[in-house]
């Protein structure tokens, strides 16, 4: 199963009769679905069938949709604002005589912004209709790009994921091994802290300094954040290899990861214990930065 990224791009442009279309869609990362959609004027229904059609495709991200139309000029009149143009004249007529200024001439005022209005002819109910029907299918070629383009990178994050947990994985079999040799060290260290402060070493019960070693190897056990560890990274593995939506499962599994790296931190009683945890929690945030991107 391929990862979806909530990172995606996808633009078409298609004609149909006198019309030019283009659409676009891009996302980012979000921690749910939330779309927006631009579209002229008039095209409600078409507005409304990609937002329904994109919320039946995609899970998470922030989506933005953007429709650009235009029709060819054929069958398009103009006209003259007649009021605005009236009013101009004599906003100018009037500023030039008080000012001493020569009268503007009717190109520039016939320049002036929506002075000169384009009229486009009016379509029929059954062109309209066909026209949204194009546009539909050109949704539905712009949605399967920009679905495949989440799904490219996705693949790409699939596989930076899978080499994270490896290097989790590995990080934490460090930690296994050198655990079990605790025991061991901290009996040494034990007794050379004894041994230093007692000038007479027939002194020391054998007895106490057990009690002591393993009262003090169970502070330091980490064995059951080892496990919960490994149970993590086979779920990870699982989650990625599954189908769905699984972004917010594997943001979760972070969370855990982190809690048992930063309890495996404060109990580290060896300095090659800490560099480990170190390096774990610097792999994990690692991991966290690419899971927020999936969908």
């Amino acid at each position: 199963m391929t990862l979806s990224s909530m990172t995606g791009f996808a633009r078409l442009s298609e004609s149909w009769e006198n019309y030019h279309w283009t659409w676009e869609i891009k996302s980012v990362n979000g921690r749910n679905l939330d779309v927006r959609c631009r579209t002229p004027q008039g095209l409600d229904a078409v507005e409304q069938m990609a937002r329904k059609t994109l919320k039946d495709n995609i899970a998470r991200g922030s989506v933005n949709i953007n429709l650009q139309m235009n029709r060819d000029t054929d069958g398009t009149s103009f006209k003259v604002n007649q009021e605005m143009l009236d009013a101009l004249v004599e906003i100018a007529t009037t500023t030039a005589m008080n000012n001493h200024l020569p009268q503007p001439s009717l190109d520039a005022l016939m320049g002036v912004r929506d002075v000169i209005q384009y009229v486009e002819a009016e379509e029929d109910e059954a062109t309209l209709k066909a026209r949204d029907a194009a546009l539909k299918t050109s949704f539905a070629a712009a949605l399967s790009a920009f679905k495949l383009s989440r799904d490219t990178e996705g693949a790409a994050m699939q596989e930076v994921l899978t080499g994270l947990l490896d290097e989790i994985e590995r990080l934490v079999k460090q930690a296994d091994s050198l655990t079990q040799q605790m025991p061991d060290l901290i009996r040494k260290r034990y007794l050379d802290k004894v041994n230093a402060l007692l000038d007479d070493k027939t002194g020391i019960d054998p007895d106490r300094i057990a009690q002591e070693v393993v009262l003090l190897a169970t502070k330091a056990d980490i064995k059951e954040e080892i496990d919960r560890l490994y149970a993590h990274i086979e779920a990870a593995r699982s989650h990625i290899d599954a189908d769905g939506q699984i972004g917010r499962k594997l943001d979760f599994l972070t969370q855990e990861f982190n809690r048992e790296a930063n309890t495996l931190c404060s109990k580290a009683s060896d300095i090659r214990l800490t560099d480990i945890g170190l390096s774990l929690k610097t792999t994990i945030d690692q991991f966290r930065e690419q899971v927020q991107n999936i969908e």
